[in-house]
């Protein structure tokens, strides 16, 4: 199958890309930077430069290609609504136009139950966009990456730095991107999947401080905690979204109090697991990826110390010593 990945330079992105070249898929990615998606043609993929924002690099990408796998997303310096609403919405017409067969596409758990919130409610708006387009679709609703993990709480930690939180936070069924990857390619073999709907979450819904408790116990170190009242991010929400130029931060501080809303960001998945022919013992739980990590980082942090403990005794003195 010619697949065009789009995304493919993103933290989950890249996983489906590497996932679908194992598995022979004819793998191509719309790329905006090709010095940047270098990596990905190294695998084996054909890079074709394009841009969500430009419908007309889009019709020579989606030439030949028999299926769309969409895991792109705004970055913190984009602005939201052109890239995750105007973007997709030229990629789902020009997919129509192409003849494109199907299109998985991923989008947030819950996103329908907070409209409120710019980011989930453009997603919401997508899904329903997609589900009117004709084409053979399948959304797949994650609640949150586990490598995101890595910079919000294992860094800070093994840093000796504050690890912020809010009074109040929600618990979140992470899962690894490589286990996302497989549900992707999965949507594509499977027929049952054509025009449904489904939640890829992990085995378990962690809050903020379990996660630090667990990351203290790998790394055998304490963590320091930074609070952050929830009435206080609300206020600097609402500040923020006073002036134009800070739209975009107010925009990602109401995806923030999503998450600290203390609603669980979770869903049943023993049917999911079923639909797709996959199974779950064999997804990544949080405790092994960070167990993984954190294993990692202290051997390569010990062989440091032991190179530069032994730098500093072969290092000789230019003075002879006196008798």
């Amino acid at each position: 199958m010619k697949l065009l990945i789009v995304g493919a330079t993103g933290t989950l992105g890249r996983q489906i890309a590497r996932h679908a070249l194992d598995k022979g898929y004819n793998v191509r990615c719309l790329v905006r930077n090709a010095r940047k998606a270098s990596f990905l043609k190294e695998w084996g993929a054909e890079l074709v430069i394009g841009n969500l924002c430009k419908p007309e690099t889009l019709l020579p990408a989606l030439e030949g290609m028999e299926a769309i796998i969409d895991a792109a997303s705004a970055r913190a310096t984009d602005a939201i609504k052109q890239v995750d609403w105007e973007g997709k919405v030229n990629l789902i017409q020009a997919a129509q136009k192409t003849g494109v067969n199907r299109y998985i596409f991923f989008s947030i758990l819950n996103a329908e139950k907070h409209t409120d919130v710019p980011l989930m409610e453009i997603k919401h708006c997508t899904e329903l966009f997609l589900a009117e387009s004709g084409l053979n679709y399948t959304i797949l609703r994650p609640s949150g990456f586990m490598q995101g993990l890595i910079s919000q709480y294992a860094v800070p930690i093994l840093d000796n730095q504050a690890v912020w939180i809010t009074g109040a936070s929600s618990a979140i069924a992470y899962m690894d991107t490589q286990d996302m990857a497989k549900f992707a390619i999965r949507a594509l073999e499977v027929p049952e999947t054509k025009n449904q709907t489904y939640p890829v979450v992990g085995t378990k819904a962690w809050t903020a401080e379990e996660i630090i408790q667990l990351c203290e116990k790998l790394s055998d170190k304490t963590a320091k905690i930074s609070r952050i009242p929830l009435g206080l991010l609300r206020f600097l929400r609402g500040f923020t979204h006073f002036f134009q130029w800070t739209y975009n931060i107010s925009e990602r501080l109401a995806f923030a109090e999503v998450l600290a809303s203390g609603k669980a960001l979770t869903a049943p998945m023993e049917q999911v697991y079923e639909i797709f022919g996959l199974d779950s013992k064999e997804t990544t739980t949080l405790e092994s990826y960070l167990k993984e990590y954190f294993s990692r980082i202290l051997k390569k942090l010990k062989e440091l110390d032991y190179e530069k403990s032994k730098s500093k005794k072969k290092k000789k003195t230019p003075f002879k010593s006196s008798v």
